[in-house]
């Protein structure tokens, strides 16, 4: 195992908590620019309020970007509570950008966040600016499912949600006590579990940081948040994402064996005048070397915005080393 030091995760300039109704809060963690565009970062499953892309906080501050990880309930700083549906999560953001005086704000999220970004997007359309969804899971019940086997997610709903509380305090047992070996956790995962094509991202040293420190901030309350994002997953959203109308970007590696691109492509096809931005050789962690694409397009839908950089075009089939992410 890698014993080699690990760089010092991206610090946040402000963390803190913003009171909800109802004596319940949401944590979040500021970085980048404090009087720029506000941009709202949702985490995956699991995840707290500080997994983001190691360069995202330099990458914001440079395009004048307010980068806001906020954390859902059960993790972190955030309450405990249970949402009904996924589009309960948009009450409670509108609530959160009240507290800290947004008007206007985009979304981005990875993975388990994507669909807590359509969710907003749906909801508060005189609010968002725009939504990127970074690696992020379709609907799995309705009309709307998407391809792939996480067809098969409604059929457990009914053991996961019966057992969602045991189960997670088992777990969560089992992660405290481990959380000693979190360092080996990783490399074995990212040696020997993990598809090839999510092994150049997590062979960087910086990314190991944010994981293992971000991973260990979202299991102290336990992990009754991420398997509520699983029981969720498995519900219908409560909302059609036909209805979507404001500007959305999907970003998507076409190697991802953990939310297939199928997913992607199916979700693109359904929000009007989506984008959808195939990463050749991608993994499900693609999303955290797209930090400069989606903050460049961020910045490309506010109004007034001059100072935009052209789009990259990613392949993560090249450029790799065992060092570092390919870009």
């Amino acid at each position: 195992m890698d014993t080699t030091p690990l760089p010092e995760p991206p610090r946040p300039h402000k963390e803190s908590l913003v009171p909800l109704d109802g004596g319940r809060a949401l944590g979040y963690a500021e970085y980048g620019d404090p009087n720029g565009d506000p941009v709202l970062w949702f985490h995956g499953t699991p995840g707290a309020r500080k997994q983001i892309p190691p360069d995202a906080p330099a990458l914001a501050a440079e395009r004048g970007i307010r980068l806001i990880g906020v954390e859902r309930p059960g993790t972190g700083y955030s309450t405990q509570y249970t949402y009904e549906r996924i589009i309960d999560w948009a009450e409670d953001i509108e609530a959160f950008a009240d507290g800290l005086g947004l008007a206007r704000f985009a979304v981005v999220g990875l993975s388990g966040g994507g669909p807590y970004v359509l969710a907003t997007c749906k909801a508060l359309p005189d609010r968002i600016v725009a939504g990127a969804v970074l690696g992020g899971i379709g609907p799995t019940r309705g009309p709307e499912t998407a391809p792939g086997y996480t067809r098969l997610l409604p059929l457990a709903y009914p053991v996961l949600s019966a057992a969602r509380r045991p189960l997670a305090d088992l777990l969560s047992a089992t992660i405290k006590g481990v959380r000693s070996m979190a360092s080996q956790g990783y490399d074995l995962y990212k040696n020997y579990i993990s598809p090839p094509s999510d092994r150049a991202v997590l062979a960087d040293p910086a990314m190991k940081a944010v994981f293992i420190y971000d991973l260990t901030t979202a299991v102290e309350g336990g992990l009754r948040a991420p398997i509520m994002d699983i029981v969720l997953f498995g519900r219908h959203w409560g909302f059609s994402i036909r209805d979507i109308r404001v500007p959305v970007k999907f970003w998507h590696g076409d190697a991802d064996r953990i939310v297939p691109l199928s997913h992607g492509e199916f979700q693109a096809a359904l929000v009007p005048g989506a984008e959808l931005v195939v990463c050749p050789g991608g993994g499900h962690f693609a999303g955290y070397i797209l930090g400069r694409d989606v903050l460049d397009w961020i910045s490309s839908v506010w109004t007034g915005r001059t100072n935009v950089r052209p789009l990259r075009s990613v392949n993560l089939t090249e450029g790799a080393t065992d060092g570092g992410f390919a870009t």
